[in-house]
């Protein structure tokens, strides 16, 4: 078993192109054992974004601070804030944008082991 604390986990500045602002952590991967998935944790500074992306598998993202939105194929926004839960299918191209001003986004981002 493996607890951790989110502050004591390093935070990675996220250098895909297209991507602001944003920085990961990753408290649970398959160097802790995890048998199936990876958690990660991003924060997303106000007015930043995650790169328009896409990948072969699904992930499933939980808002636990702020609101933005999730940027969908032909450049639809869905709005999620605090609470909400989002899945991403595989291939599905997508993009995290933080809308507030003040306050950061940060969502668990739970993928395949393998992904990390």
């Amino acid at each position: 078993m493996k607890v951790t604390k989110l502050n004591q986990v390093k935070k990675i500045k996220v250098t895909m192109e297209g991507a602001k602002d944003a920085y990961k952590q990753i408290p649970i991967s398959a160097k802790d054992g995890a048998p199936l998935f990876a958690f990660r944790v991003f924060t997303i500074a106000p007015g930043g974004n995650t790169p328009f992306h896409s990948h072969p598998f699904e992930h499933v993202n939980y808002i636990i601070e702020g609101k933005g939105v999730v940027v969908s194929e032909g450049g639809a926004e869905r709005p999620v804030q605090k609470g909400d839960f989002a899945l991403v299918l595989p291939n599905e191209r997508h993009q995290y944008k933080n809308t507030e001003k003040s306050q950061n986004l940060v969502m668990i981002c739970a993928v395949p082991k393998e992904y990390e």
